[in-house]
């Protein structure tokens, strides 16, 4: 079996775009949420979704016991709340208004969209886990461009 260059692998992978979300949960009151951009729709009878996380990932290791996670899909507007939490952090939250979805995670003020979700499965895959929520509510919450990242930078869809 040949190795693969991780370098030549990023480069490739780069060129698929991707929308970007904060999965965000809650570790007993406070709130906490990272950058993901490998969100996708798995489901729709039963309705489920999935996105993979890095297994060394604190803020995940945070909200997993919570058994439940919140999608904040990003518009084009919210490059800076992106890189909020693409980054490692206490207090993610500072500064970012939200409120609470029926299971108790936070849905972030300003995204296009929010889905609610209850952790369904947590399945090994190589250095990270994938995970399978369940939805337990979703909406459109404002129309707009979605934020988008490709090739290692945020793009626009016009």
């Amino acid at each position: 079996m040949s190795t693969i260059d991780q370098a030549t692998y990023r480069q490739v992978l780069g060129h698929f775009p991707t929308g970007v979300t904060v999965i965000a949960g809650m570790d007993g009151d406070e709130p906490v949420g990272l950058a993901v951009g490998s969100f996708f729709s798995l489901s729709l009878d039963p309705a489920l979704v999935g996105f993979c996380v890095d297994r060394s990932s604190g803020s995940w290791a945070r909200m997993v016991d919570s058994g439940s996670f919140s999608v904040n899909i990003l518009g084009a507007d919210q490059e800076d709340v992106c890189r909020v939490f693409a980054t490692s952090g206490e207090d993610k939250f500072d500064g970012i208004g939200w409120k609470p979805a029926e299971s108790g995670s936070p849905l972030i003020d300003g995204v296009l969209a929010w889905i609610d979700c209850a952790v369904e499965d947590v399945h090994a895959g190589g250095d990270h886990e994938i995970v399978v929520g369940r939805v337990l509510g979703l909406d459109v919450a404002n129309e707009g461009s979605p934020l988008v990242f490709f090739r290692g930078g945020y793009a626009n869809l016009k």
